[in-house]
């Protein structure tokens, strides 16, 4: 499936380039705007980002988030400094089906783990972050990409697949926002690998030869945000594009 994405820095629609703050691009579209466009355009699931809240946990826009999830069909799935079972619980009273939860799964996987159990597989979604290496080493940073990581992404799957992990968004950084193309290879290696998790694949899409090229890697949705955004393609025809592929 399609998935838009809408991030968000002080109640705008934004977006980064390769996750750096410093290199932001506002958009004039209301983000109460465009989920009520998704939806209704047949969205089955909206990824919103809480940018702000990432970087400064203090400063999380819970009630703009929870405007967007209401009076809306599609599922919502967000996240953006999650760091406390509260900060989960808030998100699903607002109105969030699934919350996604980055840097903690790697910092402090054992109290993830806890999480899962006590909410439900169907409730989280891991946001897996991944740094290529010279060797084709996947590593995590963390902290919305402000933290070299030391873990690699295989550690973090077997430690969570014990306690039936579901759901899996993993984001290639070289390619966030770049709109040059998705890693492929990446996701359809990690498809093969782990068939039982279902897999949201991100970053770098830019046409829609992009989405045909990621659907054939047999995941089960893809991430799609600065290329909507910017009008380079439709929502219905990123979607007709996923089904006849």
């Amino acid at each position: 499936m399609i998935i838009p994405a809408i991030d968000l820095i002080a109640g705008k629609t934004v977006r980064l380039f390769k996750g750096d703050y410093a290199k932001v691009t506002n958009y004039p579209q209301a983000p109460q705007e465009l989920v009520k466009a998704y939806s209704e355009k047949g969205a089955e699931v909206i990824h919103i980002v809480d940018l702000q809240g990432a970087r400064d946990v203090a400063n999380r826009q819970l009630d703009l988030i929870g405007e967007l999830a209401s009076g809306v069909e599609a599922i919502i799935q967000s996240g953006g400094g999650i760091r406390s079972e509260k900060d989960i619980s808030d998100l699903l009273k607002r109105g969030v089906s699934r919350v996604v939860i980055g840097s903690l799964a790697i910092k402090e996987p054992a109290l993830v783990q806890e999480w899962v159990k006590q909410f439900g597989p169907d409730q989280i979604v891991l946001a897996l972050d991944v740094a290529l290496d010279d060797q084709g080493q996947k590593w995590l940073p963390t902290h919305a990409w402000q933290e070299g990581g030391q873990v690699r992404l295989e550690e973090v799957l077997d430690q969570f697949l014990a306690v039936n992990i579901k759901h899996i968004l993993c984001t290639d950084i070289s390619r966030d926002g770049t709109l040059k193309g998705s890693n492929n290879q990446l996701y359809t290696e990690l498809q093969q690998k782990y068939p039982q998790l279902t897999w949201q694949a991100s970053g770098g899409i830019g046409g829609l030869q992009d989405i045909k090229d990621v659907a054939q890697t047999d995941v089960s949705g893809i991430i799609v945000g600065k290329a909507l955004l910017d009008g380079l393609f439709t929502l219905e025809e990123a979607m007709s594009c996923w089904q006849d592929a």
